[in-house]
């Protein structure tokens, strides 16, 4: 692997730049001055703002894409099986260096402080949260979070101290490139399947990663988890609970226990570094949350309320929704409509009897056909199937074969919604597509 010298790369080219983790390393090659060029098979929100920071981005995914005076390609880990071609094409290169996103976190993290919050789910929003609290006392971290930052419309923030805060992704074992001094792991759950064997192998994977900090370091976690706490034995870190944190009181701007759990951890993490947990609660008061979850998108002409959100795994979805009942409890009258689109048919199809009985809390649910990311289609799982599974528990659900069809069924439901109606565009794909079609 060719070494380099990062201070002495002018021109760094990113394939699949729009992807929400890679984005905030070509954020801060920009900060630092360098040219970056990027490619993507899609445009969107993350490209978009991309470009107004002077990123110059191709739509549309090719090796001729590379311009011929680049002095670094960083690429994402999703080309190995979107593209393998092009992958191969890259890595063998030996007149430059290529990096993928996850190794360039190992550059990033080498010599910094680095917190790394790992977790099936709610990673993003501890992340942010670790952030916020470490920004308003004026420790100046680095921080790289795996979704845009509300106000600020950037997944990248620029810190002159030692501290890196960063999301730690368990997707083919990436995390394990970051140098963590404390690692939080949030939870541990059945999710990439399509990489993963089973839990025991998603299992040792987080086992690898507490490995990796070191006897001065600290693992925070719920080491009375089952899943967890196989994984934190023999470790060299200390290990904290971040249930000796929780404070059911605690009144946040985004509803759910599930996020006064991660404000546990978040309060440990910064307790390591000398915050109290007074302090770190009056800043999380103020968190606003992160794009894309809970996203509060505007009220619609008729009354209802709209709102975008990313989960798109049974323990999300069923963590979010109860959050929503919180604030819009049944018995006043506000009637959910979830329109969610599955994310990949492995995972469909692997934990289709616990998607079926996650959305006990809404009304009506509007399935999108299933976003397939880097998937084929065998034929063996659909979204028509999984309505029928739903059905099977709450009977709330029907299957739409395209966009255009819940477009125009809202359009019709539209016309009896008043400001009791919650419409929830859900998923980690792109159901909020639906969403822009509403506030139109």
């Amino acid at each position: 692997m060719k070494e380099f010298d990062l201070s002495k790369i002018n021109n760094v080219h990113f394939i699949g730049i729009g992807g929400i983790g890679i984005s905030a390393v070509a954020r801060m090659m920009l900060h630092d001055g360098k040219v970056v060029t990027g490619q993507d098979m899609q445009d969107g929100e993350v490209v978009n703002e991309l470009r107004k920071v002077g990123a110059n981005i191709t739509i549309g995914q090719s090796y001729e894409n590379i311009p011929e005076d680049t002095d670094l390609i960083i690429y994402t880990i999703a080309i190995d099986n979107f593209d393998p071609e092009l992958a191969k094409k890259i890595k063998e290169r030996t007149d430059i260096p290529v990096r993928s996103y996850p190794q360039m976190l190992d550059i990033i993290s080498r010599d910094k402080y680095t917190i790394a919050v790992s977790g099936t789910h709610g990673k993003t929003t501890t992340t942010a949260m670790i952030a916020q609290i470490l920004r308003d006392l004026k420790y100046d971290p680095t921080v790289i979070v795996g979704s845009l930052l509300v106000g600020e419309k950037s997944n990248f923030i620029a810190g002159k101290s030692k501290y890196f805060v960063v999301e730690a992704c368990e997707y083919r074992r990436s995390f394990l490139n970051i140098n963590p001094k404390v690692l939080v792991i949030t939870n541990i759950d059945n999710d990439h399947l399509d990489y993963y064997k089973d839990i025991e192998d998603i299992k040792s994977a987080f086992h690898e990663m507490a490995m990796k900090v070191p006897g001065d370091g600290f693992v925070i976690c719920n080491p009375d988890d089952a899943h967890v706490s196989d994984v934190v034995k023999g470790i060299n870190a200390k290990v904290i609970n971040w249930n000796d944190y929780f404070n059911k009181d605690l009144i946040l701007k985004i509803p759910g226990v599930h996020n006064k759990k991660d404000a546990a951890a978040a309060v440990a993490a910064t307790q390591l570094l000398g915050i109290s947990k007074e302090d770190s609660e009056k800043c999380l008061k103020e968190f606003p949350g992160t794009w894309k979850r809970f996203e509060f998108r505007g009220a619609l002409s008729q009354g209802a309320l709209l709102y975008d959100d990313y989960a798109h795994h049974p323990t999300e979805i069923k963590a979010t929704l109860e959050g929503f009942r919180e604030l819009y409890k049944k018995e006043d009258g506000w009637k959910i409509t979830v329109v969610f689109q599955p994310h990949l048919f492995s995972r469909t199809k692997l934990l289709l009897n616990d998607f079926a009985k996650s959305f006990t809390d809404a009304d009506q649910v509007l399935l999108l056909p299933i976003y397939y990311a880097r998937e084929e289609d065998d034929g063996t799982i659909s979204s028509e199937i999984l309505a029928k599974e739903i059905n099977k528990n709450t009977n709330n659900a029907q299957s739409f074969n395209n966009f255009e069809s819940v477009e125009k069924y809202l359009g019709i439901e539209f016309l009896s919604m008043n400001n009791k109606d919650i419409i929830i565009t859900m998923g980690a794909g792109e159901a909020s597509k639906v969403g822009d079609f509403l506030l139109k």
